[in-house]
């Protein structure tokens, strides 16, 4: 369309709820493009696929970034939400967050991701922190290692507060 040039070559990531579209992030497909995410003009940074709320029982997983929400829906059956960057944490996300008997974060291999982490466990009383190796990222685990690999630590957190 006019005046979405820039997205051009990105993957359109949207934001859908029972009501329908409410946003559309792109993220770059290769290294090279920067930045590796981009919003459209005027929009505000929310929580991605809020619809796992609804549907989760006593536990959900909280990913950094929308793509690692994405492959945990597809490849796993852990309700997933996304906050879109480890500095979009908004404080109400955590009102979202307190009924369920454990929140695991699936934090990214890196000072931002362990930071990210600490701070929804500042925040909630129920967090559990699954941090990626070094450099890592649930996608890049899953490539590496498979969905198991996740879900046995999943699994680990569930057993031990439930």
């Amino acid at each position: 369309m006019p005046g979405h040039e820039p997205y051009k070559g990105r993957l359109a990531i949207p934001y859908i709820t029972p009501s329908g579209v409410v946003d559309i992030r792109f993220r770059a497909l290769t290294p090279e493009q920067e930045p590796k995410y981009l919003g459209l003009v005027g929009s505000k940074t929310t929580m991605f696929n809020t619809q796992a709320l609804f549907v989760a029982d006593k536990y959900i997983c909280v990913t950094e970034g929308e793509f690692d929400c994405i492959m945990m829906s597809v490849k796993t059956t852990h309700p997933t939400v996304g906050i879109p960057g480890a500095n979009n944490w908004k404080p109400h996300y955590a009102k979202l967050l307190d009924d369920f008997e454990t929140v695991i974060v699936l934090a990214d291999g890196d000072a931002a991701g362990l930071e990210f982490g600490k701070k929804i466990s500042r925040e909630l009383g129920n967090v559990n922190i699954i941090s990626m190796p070094d450099g890592e990222d649930v996608n890049s685990m899953m490539i590496k290692k498979g969905s198991t690999w996740i879900d046995e630590r999943i699994e680990q957190c569930i057993t031990t507060t439930g």
